[in-house]
């Protein structure tokens, strides 16, 4: 799709297109400032991109804006930083805190990987074969020493000469944001739109998706763009059954959980079973640094939450905490949940399985047939959680093969993400909408929405191809 001139610009993607992870969009407007929305790490069977160049010169980015802290949304910013870009970073304030979390928590495990790997190949002499870190705690530290300006939801903000935005409240994780651009050249004015990572409705912890009401060009991601989620009442049904059934049959239970909204859906969910009196007697370990940090920052921001967490705030003191749970932010604490036969429910990163803790629970856990493995996310293709998930069996963990004897299931009502109907819905909400451009999905799904959408709204939309120009 593309126009014989630009009215305020170029749009090109540098990641989240025709692929889910690696969001980076960059917006060079005519006579005016080049705007990055978001730049985020590459994930699953496309990580080798993350050590590749950008594509475009960081040192001409005037300025960052970004969605929410996802580790696809904020991963690489300090490669960006370690690469020339000197602009301001725009966005929600908790977002940058939440940030923090995430990018140190990335750093560090690749720190550590890159020493392990280095100690390895100094016995083979091989110590130059061994890749640097993407980047560093200290690469972290300097993201921070940026100029930022930290906005609040809907309200208009003039980032540069001619170009005011406006965040949203996208419903996704906290303080998730949908950006709208108001753009004024010599050429004319537009409004764009990039729909960042839409919640899913009736989310225990996020308040539904803000409509947004006119747009020219719209950037939509298509994470679930080929299918419907299961309806919530079905998956909190089906979630109840797997805890209930193996915590009697003195099973425990692994949930792979990403740091950030899904662990804190989880614990929700959880203490509404403790309320009612549904869970049984139990241990449930947060066995996350990450999500621990993550978990007292939504409390901290907890007016941005639902009601019912604000109300479980008023009812005692806090949201999250009820008497099974327990915290193991120390290695050795994190250890000790071995020496428990039974009766756990064991929340650990990485959420795609693909490193962290919850791999140490797998070796520990996955070959005993009363266990169950619980999926309460989005998988990425090519990692161990999407292979397990397609039926492998056989797994490789820490030069141990393992066998996988525990039940495993699969729930995605409780994805973040809206569904294809969200995703349709949301975009029927708009008094006025022009051009539409998936981004942020696998290519066989969005051709899926790209259908759907034509079908339900008479529209076409354009998947947007890997470093197109995009004249707006």
């Amino acid at each position: 799709m593309k126009q014989r001139f630009a009215k305020t610009g170029i749009i090109r993607s540098f990641g989240a297109a025709e692929v889910v992870t690696g969001s980076c969009h960059l917006y060079q407007i005519d006579h005016g400032p080049t705007i990055l929305i978001d730049c985020g790490m590459f994930q699953g069977t496309v990580e080798e991109r993350n050590y590749e160049p950008f594509g475009f010169n960081p040192r001409h980015v005037d300025i960052l804006l970004v969605t929410h802290a996802h580790l696809d949304h904020v991963g690489r910013i300090p490669k960006l930083v370690r690469e020339g870009f000197r602009g301001r970073i725009i966005t929600l304030k908790s977002t940058m805190d939440l940030a923090e979390v995430v990018l140190l928590d990335s750093a560090k495990l690749m720190e550590e990987e890159y020493h392990t790997r280095f100690k390895k190949a100094q016995r083979r002499g091989a110590e130059a074969s061994v890749r640097k870190p993407l980047y560093t705690t200290d690469d972290v530290a300097a993201v921070y020493d940026l100029p930022m300006t930290f906005v609040r939801y809907n309200k208009p903000v003039e980032i540069a000469k001619g170009v005011v935005a406006t965040f949203r409240d996208a419903g996704h994780i906290l303080d998730s944001a949908t950006i709208e651009l108001d753009v004024t050249t010599k050429e004319g004015s537009e409004k764009l739109v990039f729909s960042g990572d839409l919640g899913n409705h009736n989310d225990m912890v996020m308040p539904d998706p803000v409509t947004v009401k006119e747009a020219d060009i719209l950037y939509i991601e298509s994470t679930y763009g080929d299918r419907d989620h299961k309806g919530i009442e079905e998956s909190v049904a089906e979630f109840k059954d797997v805890i209930i059934n193996t915590l009697l049959n003195r099973g425990n239970v692994l949930i792979p959980s990403f740091a950030i909204e899904r662990t804190q859906e989880i614990l929700c969910l959880l203490k509404q079973m403790y309320d009612s009196k549904e869970l049984p007697e139990c241990q449930i370990f947060i066995d996350s640094p990450m999500a621990i940090r993550a978990t007292r920052l939504y409390d901290a921001y907890h007016e941005e939450l639902s009601e019912e967490c604000n109300e479980y705030l008023k009812r005692d003191g806090t949201i999250f905490d009820f008497p099974y749970v327990r915290y193991t932010p120390d290695v050795e604490d994190s250890k000790k949940i071995n020496d428990i036969d039974s009766g756990c429910i064991i929340i650990a990163g990485s959420g795609m399985c693909t490193g962290g803790r919850i791999l140490h629970h797998f070796k520990h856990r996955l070959w005993n047939e009363r266990n169950a493995l619980l999926f309460v996310g989005y998988q990425a293709e090519g990692t161990l959680g999407r292979r397990i998930i397609n039926g492998e069996r056989h797994i490789r963990i820490y030069h141990e093969e393992i066998l996988i004897r525990a039940s495993i299931h699969t729930i995605n009502g409780f994805s973040a993400h809206a569904d294809q109907s969200g995703l349709i819905e949301w975009m029927k909400s708009f008094d006025r909408l022009g051009k539409i451009f998936l981004i942020h999905g696998e290519y066989d799904k969005q051709k899926v929405l790209r259908k759907v959408i034509g079908e339900k709204m008479g529209k076409r939309a354009h998947i947007v191809a890997p470093e197109e120009k995009i004249y707006v």
